[in-house]
């Protein structure tokens, strides 16, 4: 960050940025394993501040075998970078980015579909360094409900085991895209905290991908933390604005404190791989639920936008700092274990 063009006006801003610890806790890079041409990308996160990011390896809506593919192809990208990347294993690794100046990277799975209804994948992702899942994206599978369904039927026998063994090995369940029913379900049965690691309040900006008051008490209640989502359709109308997002952020600590804020902005790197995606995986991906061919959402580099505006709305340092990492950190202490041999 030493030789970012800071504007004087956001000083205030960068100067938190640089005390604390940045998390983004959802970013997507293209799903297409071995191709490597949009990982230079991924420093535009440092240069805007943020030491530590999870990157999402596969999703529903693809071949679940991609998520091996793209954990190879990442690890071995970023293990042939270390004095820029840290791959991120345990709770301390977060603090050690921070202190190095390198990006810190781990893992996340958007649908439980990637294990293939195999209880013993959910320890081999955890080795390989997926931190967070989530059961289900937008329609069911074979672990519960999505958020997009006519009826949630909730957890199934098998999605059941599945937040057991997660909770076994450290893996902590998020309920993003998830089915309300079967999100509640999944809070009531952790015994780890659950996080919604994009997801905005549906009382702010009414979509379904959003989420009702009583699951964010709940998660709260659990523990854990509800990241906000830069997309555009889920803040608003229109082209998404700082305001929004601001205003997200503000209504859910307002609603269950400055602990259980965090970022997950959920920025898609290709945005041309929305369309293709779209064709493939329609069905989770409807236009009704007003998702476009076209990408638009909260930039990173934005992210100094929103802290400054929480800075002028009041908000003390020590809740910044919760908000841009140290929530999170603390379910990672609270949840990972170590990785199976070690």
């Amino acid at each position: 960050m030493g030789n970012h063009d800071r504007n004087a006006d956001n000083t205030n801003a960068w100067t938190v940025l640089d005390r604390h610890l940045v998390w983004d806790n959802h970013g997507c890079m293209p799903i297409r394993p071995e191709d490597e041409t949009f990982l230079p990308q991924l420093d535009r996160y440092r240069s805007a501040g943020v030491n530590v990011v999870t990157l999402n390896v596969v999703w529903d809506g693809i071949p679940a075998d991609i998520g091996i593919l793209m954990l190879a192809t990442f690890r071995r990208w970023l293990t042939g970078r270390s004095n820029d990347y840290l791959l991120v294993e345990t709770a301390d690794d977060l603090d050690r980015a921070k202190t190095s100046g390198r990006l810190g990277v781990l893992f996340d799975i958007e649908g439980g579909s990637a294990l293939r209804g195999r209880l013993p994948m959910v320890q081999l992702y955890y080795d390989l360094g997926v931190r967070w899942m989530l059961p289900t994206y937008n329609i069911r599978n074979e672990l519960g409900g999505g958020c997009l369904d006519d009826s949630d039927p909730g957890l199934t026998a098998f999605g059941r085991a599945v937040i057991d063994e997660m909770c076994r090995v450290g893996m902590v369940p998020c309920c993003s895209h998830t089915g309300h029913r079967t999100a509640m379900e999944i809070i009531e049965r952790s015994t780890l905290p659950v996080i919604f690691s994009h997801s905005n309040a549906s009382a702010v900006w009414k979509h379904p991908r959003n989420i009702p008051d009583n699951l964010i008490k709940a998660c709260a209640h659990k523990g854990g933390v509800v990241g906000l989502n830069g997309c555009g359709i889920f803040l608003g109308p229109g082209t998404p604005t700082i305001l929004a997002a601001i205003d997200q952020v503000r209504y859910i600590a307002d609603l269950v404190g400055h602990d259980h804020v965090g970022l997950g902005l959920d920025y898609v790197f290709d945005a041309n791989e929305i369309a293709a995606v779209r064709i493939s995986a329609s069905n989770r991906l409807p236009s009704s639920a007003g998702y476009k061919d076209v990408y638009e959402g909260v930039e990173p580099e934005r992210l100094e936008q929103i802290v400054e505006g929480l800075l002028r709305s009041g908000w003390s340092d020590d809740s910044l700092a919760a908000f841009l990492g140290g929530n999170l950190r603390r379910v990672a202490r609270q949840a990972w274990k170590p990785v199976s041999g070690s």
